[in-house]
């Protein structure tokens, strides 16, 4: 849900950065849960093609920024990989909160989560900016 939020988010505001997807505990190739992808479908995005793939050194290596949703990913991320422009959504939103998982919720809490990263990456915009004149 981040990195298709992330990517309409960059498009609207004429951000030109690259957005990818993977999880800490995801399993490769997985498609997206039902209520991630009804949630999605609220914000008029498309889930049904996604497929989770896992966080891999080469992944890290070539990324410029790492976005975690919890504290917890962050230091599986780092253990990792070389991530050093390495943040959870919520510090580099300059909000401390962690975005909990929605995993086995109901559809509301799919969308509250929605809400939460999509509250947090629009906060980011100008820093996104910033990145992408480096």
């Amino acid at each position: 849900m981040a990195a298709a939020l992330a990517a309409a988010i960059f498009e609207r505001e004429g951000i030109e950065i690259a957005v990818s997807s993977a999880g800490v505990f995801a399993s490769s190739g997985a498609g997206a849960s039902k209520n991630a992808v009804l949630a999605m479908e609220h914000e008029n995005l498309n889930l049904r093609e996604h497929k989770s793939r896992v966080t891999a050194t080469e992944i890290l290596e070539n990324a410029v920024l790492v976005l975690t949703m919890t504290r917890s990913h962050l230091s599986h991320v780092k253990a990792a990989g070389p991530a050093a422009n390495a943040f959870t959504l919520g510090e580099y939103a300059g909000d401390c909160a962690d975005v909990a998982d929605p995993f086995g919720g109901d559809l509301e809490e799919y969308k509250a989560c929605a809400a939460q990263i999509k509250k947090l990456l629009e906060a980011c915009v100008e820093k996104f900016r910033a990145e992408q004149h480096r």
